[in-house]
């Protein structure tokens, strides 16, 4: 692995910088929320459940702001000349550097699962470990696709103002802060059927646009792992809109579809696989687009 020295290079960069630590700080408010549904529907588990929510939109956007960088701000410095220096192909700059800021966030990040996890043993008494390890895992996952669409980014602009722009403007925002309302949207201009949230229809690919964004289909996984429902909001969400006799804006299989009528896409193992192109289609873009491109 010729790119591993690249690799401990990044992780090292991240992992001492002041951002990750000033996330990590964050992400224990953050991600504990303790409701009584939570508790109701998971009980002691509802300490995993605190790791699902330290996921949603405080570490999408840290974790963007902390790779953006990684390529573009070597070119804008000229430090990039010492990398393509390296007898490194780009393909392996590219692997090097999300393996690296991977290693380097989730480090850090994980530190605070742990923190979390001792708040919830003494506030709730033992939990699952092996389903709230499930949740942890997915999260770090979630992560490294994160930092992958950063670091394409950043391999295909030239300017730290473009890929700041783009990563906050084409990810943040609409994938990660208002994915489900333009999923509605969309859906109801392609089919021009108005879709009433709190009572949604039946349908397959309604259901199947909103766990195509990075943060639907890692709450698909999430919530698959605690054993909440199947849906692509959190699974305080998911737990509210099971109960008898309330409703949510939250699209939950289990409340809408009949039993043995749901699309097999529609599957939580679907969201893995949704989480996986999220992975490599950006990164494969951003490698074409890199190999071919001027850096110096």
């Amino acid at each position: 692995m010729r790119w591993s020295p690249l690799a401990r290079k990044e992780a090292r960069t991240v992992a001492t910088s002041k951002g990750v630590w000033i996330l990590v700080a964050l992400l224990v408010p953050w991600g504990y929320r303790p409701s009584y549904v939570g508790w109701d529907g998971l009980g002691a588990n509802i300490t995993a459940g605190y790791v699902q929510l330290a996921g949603t939109a405080l570490l999408p956007l840290g974790v963007l702001l902390l790779s953006y960088r990684s390529v573009v701000g070597e070119r804008t410095s000229g430090s990039v000349k010492f990398v393509l220096g390296l007898p490194l192909t780009r393909t392996e700059v590219l692997l090097g550097k999300v393996v690296g800021r991977t290693a380097g966030i989730a480090g850090p990040v994980t530190l605070s699962f742990l923190v979390l996890a001792g708040i919830g043993l003494v506030d709730h008494g033992v939990f699952d470990p092996l389903l709230f390890l499930g949740v942890v895992i997915v999260t770090l996952v979630y992560v490294c696709v994160l930092v992958s669409i950063a670091v394409s980014i950043s391999a295909v602009t030239e300017r730290t103002v473009t890929a700041a722009g783009a990563v906050f403007g084409l990810v943040f925002l609409p994938f990660i802060v208002f994915w489900s309302q333009i999923a509605t949207a969309v859906f109801s201009q392609l089919t021009g059927t108005s879709v009433n949230p709190f009572d949604p229809p039946a349908s397959g690919p309604l259901f199947f646009l909103h766990r195509l964004s990075p943060g639907g289909a890692y709450h698909v996984v999430s919530n698959w792992v605690l054993g909440v429902g199947n849906s692509a909001s959190t699974y305080r969400t998911v737990l509210t809109e099971l109960q008898p006799q309330v409703s949510t804006n939250a699209l939950v299989v289990e409340s809408t579809f009949q039993s043995g009528t749901v699309p097999v896409y529609l599957h939580e193992s679907v969201g893995a696989l949704v989480l996986l192109a999220w992975l490599v289609v950006p990164l494969g873009l951003a490698r074409f687009a890199f190999s071919r491109g001027d850096l110096v």
